[in-house]
């Protein structure tokens, strides 16, 4: 750690554009050495938050009149202050998570191309406004001159994710899709990267000067302890919730913002198991491609992305154990590894232990052994069909490099499994062409169960355009009609306006007929 590095970190809030708070509460944490840093946070108290909560509601009343150009020179801003502050924020990401400098620059850089892309959205919106032209002549009852808009719905709190310090994190996708919406933002910074928020937060803050924007249109507070996340949804002046983490927390903070006296939307993106789905031509084809291009998948990040493939649905025979000699080959040279905190680690073990006791579940294959009790290793089981149905263990994501390969007899015990299925995220259906276009019952099936339908590539790497879902049926997200990844994200943090009869000197630009985006009915 530098010198320079241990100077940039505060440890404090930002709120109403100042630094506040005594940092003296909880540390950063390296979770490769198993050891606190040097870097102390402080935990946001009720009156933090309270000071967050007015400031982000002053500050909407100022940033809901910005035009979209302004808000998009505002998220390049963004962009280009990280930028510049690339190194310092990647080492200091490198400390507080163990994941590789690689992983990290090009994290940073999926964070910037996120901002760069709503700004872009902003200049030249996808979707045209609806215009109903008045008709003073219809009878029996004239027609009124109805114009669609769209305005921000308020304050947005986010969750900063635990496992990607950026790209879903401080200045992620949640608070660019609300920035670019015209909503002001208040982060919870996530304590597994305290540091790293605190960075990032910088260089919004310095955007935010260079753009003139007003103060408490974003902030930052920090915290270790489930009061400062309960009392940040409750507050009355924030009007939706971004989320990435866990379904636990994930459901506890959202039955809050259901229960609130005005309930709010929560937008939680909640886990998945990704289910690859093996047929049996192509099986056959490619058993140890296919094999070893699930281990590389499951072992991105350790395990720790959110569409790491963790479940496995093939038909017994001989391809399939050509299948498993490779995953056996490639999973036991694999190394123990640190997980992004001790906590996660423990609830990784505690999960695979569970599924080892069980007699109706057989190995496959583990890594190396852990030399210290915060590394984890990779494991794979195999179970039939018949027991994975009849278990919701079996079922529940487990976050981490494990995966579990169910084993059918039938065709038909395939598409069981697919009609069975929790939401999810992503699926993948590998298979030929001449196998897929026999398959439409379970492609089907599969469809309704997921946000994203992969065809033979594995789900791990989510891209950042316009035509991206990364949402799903619950329990991968807590509302299937959304995404919180790419241009579509900001609908998210809007809702729908109807004007009508209003003199067009007065409406917004969008909505005026001058305007090629206005389609006229």
């Amino acid at each position: 750690m530098t010198k320079t590095m241990k100077t940039q970190i505060s440890g404090k809030h930002y709120i109403q554009g100042e630094w506040a708070g005594e940092a003296a509460s909880f540390s950063s944490f390296n979770p490769v050495d198993n050891t606190p840093l040097d870097w102390q946070f402080a935990n946001a108290t009720n009156q933090d938050i309270t000071a967050a909560a007015k400031a982000a509601k002053h500050a909407f009343t100022q940033y809901r009149s910005t035009t979209p150009a302004q808000r998009a020179a505002f998220l390049e801003a963004i962009a280009d202050a990280i930028q510049a502050d690339i190194e310092v924020i990647t080492a200091t990401a490198h400390l507080e998570t163990g994941l590789p400098m690689a992983r990290l620059q090009g994290e940073t850089g999926r964070t910037c191309g996120q901002l760069r892309l709503f700004a872009s959205t902003l200049r030249a919106p996808l979707d045209p406004k609806l215009v109903d032209l008045a008709n003073p002549e219809r009878t029996p009852l004239p027609k009124a001159d109805t114009r669609l808009g769209v305005l921000p719905l308020g304050p947005v709190a986010v969750f900063g994710a635990s496992n990607f310090p950026l790209a879903f994190s401080t200045a992620g996708g949640d608070t660019a899709s609300a920035l670019a919406a015209g909503c002001s933002v208040i982060v919870k910074g996530h304590p597994a990267h305290a540091a790293t928020s605190e960075l990032v937060t910088r260089a919004i803050e310095t955007a935010s000067k260079r753009c003139n924007m007003p103060a408490g249109v974003f902030s930052l507070i920090q915290g270790n302890t489930p009061q400062v996340s309960t009392q940040l949804v409750n507050q009355s002046e924030i009007k939706a919730v971004g989320f990435t983490g866990s379904l636990r927390v994930g459901r506890i903070l959202a039955d809050l913002c259901a229960a609130r006296a005005e309930p709010i939307p929560f937008y939680g993106e909640l886990g998945s198991t990704n289910p690859q789905f093996l047929l049996p031509q192509l099986l056959s084809e490619q058993a140890e491609q296919l094999a070893s291009t699930q281990v590389q998948s499951m072992l991105m990040g350790h395990g720790q992305f959110c569409t790491s493939p963790g479940i496995i649905v093939a038909q017994t025979g001989e391809a399939l154990n050509r299948y498993i000699a490779t995953m056996t080959e490639d999973i036991s040279t694999l190394p123990a590894a640190a997980m992004l905190t001790p906590g996660i680690a423990s609830t990784y073990q505690a999960q695979v232990d569970a599924l080892l006791k069980d007699t109706q579940v057989n190995l496959i294959a583990q890594g190396q052994a852990a030399s210290a009790s915060h590394q984890t290793r990779p494991t794979a089981i195999r179970v039939s069909a018949s027991t994975y149905l009849a278990s919701k263990e079996l079922q529940q994501e487990v976050f981490g490099p494990c995966a579990i390969l169910v084993e059918c007899d039938t065709q038909e015990q395939m598409l069981q499994i697919a009609e069975e299925l929790e939401g999810q995220l992503t699926a993948t259906i590998h298979g030929s062409e001449t196998e897929l276009t026999k398959q439409r019952d379970l492609i089907e099936a599969v469809a309704y169960h997921v946000g994203r339908l992969i065809f033979n590539q594995m789900p791990t790497g989510v891209e950042v355009c316009h035509s991206m879902n990364h949402g799903g049926p619950y329990p991968a997200s807590t509302d299937s009609r959304s995404t919180s990844v790419g241009s579509q994200a900001m609908k998210r943090f809007e809702r729908p306006i109807c004007y009508q009869n209003m003199p067009e000197s007065i409406l917004p630009d969008e909505l005026k007929l001058t305007d090629p985006k206005v389609m006229t009915f």
